[in-house]
């Protein structure tokens, strides 16, 4: 290798130096702005107030209490520049602010007020409320317009507005308002006990307003749009009813006595009608079922009367005093045994047909719309599940093929009987033979071999009802040697 070659030359102490100084400056931008992109575009947007009192440039813009961006100026806005706005106009202000990304998105319905830090401090900050997800998203450089900006109403705003005519106005109301309570105090004191059932009927009448049908409490709003345009198309006649209502509300002043006792009658009349309108309302809903029911008979009942019509003549020239004398003759000698048949078909009824029809009805007809299910005898070898009513008679085909004969014997059954090679204890004293071994027992034996209770003197109406049929499998019986 060269002598000559050229050695890398180390950095100077000042270049260092330069280089840390410039790299502790990045770290502490950094540091204090959270990382922030210098190069990006802040998201600003523009909000106009009426009045920008006690905001000034860097003042916090908050969402639900978290700083979320800083106002970054304040300008009156263009109208005001020319010498024929008026003094409000003049004094509207366009507020220019930025938006951190944890405040974004704003939507075009967001709404702006400047309230103030600290009581007495004079200094404010700008509460953002980002409006609703339904409005779009504000763009950058969006303005919001007046009507979204609240400023905070100022002390001398408060007595500006108390003018010599407004506090003698003021004075006469307090005066008026304490005459009212002290002679109108007892009375709404004894109204109290009134207001938990006038409430809650007026909740029912506000909950009932709402319609029944969608849109119906805005089609109602529409059609009284229409009453007042109605009324504004006519002024006359609006004067008219105006002078009736002070020409009947005069009326009522002059009966004011036969009024105030009217009304105190009030309570009692709605506590008699109350009950009744209740009871009405509840008959309302059967009452429309039966109006549905007697429709048909309604209009089928033309016809069946034209049809009557000639029964009712015979049955006229029937009850003719020349055919009633026989008729009556007749009747006297059934009517006792009449009469002792309808008291003796109220028991039979009330102790025979209605528990049994009640047992069928409740107890066997479930039953027997139930299935037998069965592991070892299903579909998949030929025996289908079929409910019990049908299960219940298959042997009855087969016994009536046994019971035939070709002889003047008669009918009679054919047995056939075969002993098997295999002995099983069936219950004490009681054995049985099978050809193939038994690999298990369905249903399995009670507890103890015992039969379930019989219990006759219970009615079948009251036994719970059978819902399933299914039963545990159990091993085979024991063989015997």
């Amino acid at each position: 290798m060269r002598r000559g070659r050229r050695r890398r030359r180390s950095l100077s102490l000042f270049t260092t130096g330069a280089i840390g100084i410039v790299v502790l400056a990045v770290l502490t931008y950094l540091a204090f702005t959270k990382f922030a992109n210098p190069f990006a575009s802040p998201f600003t947007v523009h909000a106009v107030f009426s009045r920008a009192t006690g905001l000034r440039p860097d003042s916090l813009v908050r969402i639900a209490g978290v700083d979320v961006g800083k106002v970054t100026g304040i300008k009156l806005v263009s109208s005001c520049r020319d010498g024929g706005s008026s003094q409000a106009q003049c004094a509207a202000a366009d507020v220019t602010m930025t938006i951190d990304k944890p405040g974004l998105p704003l939507h075009t319905d967001a709404t702006f007020r400047i309230r103030p830090r600290i009581f007495l401090e004079g200094d404010f900050f700008l509460d953002v409320s980002p409006g609703t997800p339904a409005a779009a998203e504000a763009p950058d450089g969006y303005t919001f317009p007046i009507q979204q900006g609240v400023e905070p109403v100022q002390l001398d705003q408060v007595l500006t507005s108390l003018q010599l005519d407004t506090r003698q106005n003021l004075q006469t109301l307090l005066q008026q308002y304490g005459q009212a309570v002290k002679v109108g105090g007892p009375a709404y004191n004894a109204s109290i006990q009134y207001w938990l059932p006038a409430f809650r009927s007026t909740s029912m009448v506000a909950h009932d307003a709402l319609g029944i049908q969608p849109h119906d409490l805005s089609n109602w709003i529409a059609a009284q749009g229409s009453v007042a345009g109605a009324f504004s198309a006519h002024p006359e006649n609006l004067k008219s009813l105006i002078t009736d209502l002070n020409a009947t509300a005069a009326a009522f002043a002059r009966q004011d006595v036969a009024l105030r006792r009217a009304v105190a009658e009030l309570p009692t009349t709605l506590s008699a009608a109350t009950p009744a309108f209740n009871a009405l309302n509840a008959a309302f809903p059967p009452l429309r079922a039966l109006a549905r029911t007697l429709v048909p008979g309604v209009q089928s009942a033309g016809p069946a009367i034209d049809a009557s019509l000639p029964f009712i003549t015979q049955l006229r020239l029937l009850v003719r005093p020349s055919e009633l004398e026989g008729l009556a003759t007749d009747l006297a000698r059934a009517a006792p045994s009449l009469a002792q048949l309808s008291n003796e078909t109220v028991p039979l009824m009330l102790q025979g047909v209605r528990p049994a029809s009640s047992c069928a009805a409740t107890v066997v007809y479930p039953w027997s719309q139930l299935s037998l299910p069965d592991p070892h005898f299903n579909a998949r070898n030929g025996f289908p599940p079929r409910k019990v009513y049908v299960e219940a008679v298959d042997y009855l085909p087969g016994l009536a093929g046994e019971s035939r004969n070709f002889d003047a014997n008669g009918a009679y059954i054919r047995v056939l009987l075969t002993a098997g090679s295999l002995t099983y204890s069936l219950s004490p004293r009681t054995f049985g033979q099978a050809v193939a071994p038994l690999i298990a027992t369905q249903p399995t034996l009670p507890p103890g071999s015992r039969r379930p209770p019989l219990e006759p003197g219970v009615p079948c109406e009251t036994q719970p009802p059978i819902s399933d049929l299914s039963s545990p499998t159990g091993p085979a019986l024991s063989q015997l040697r």
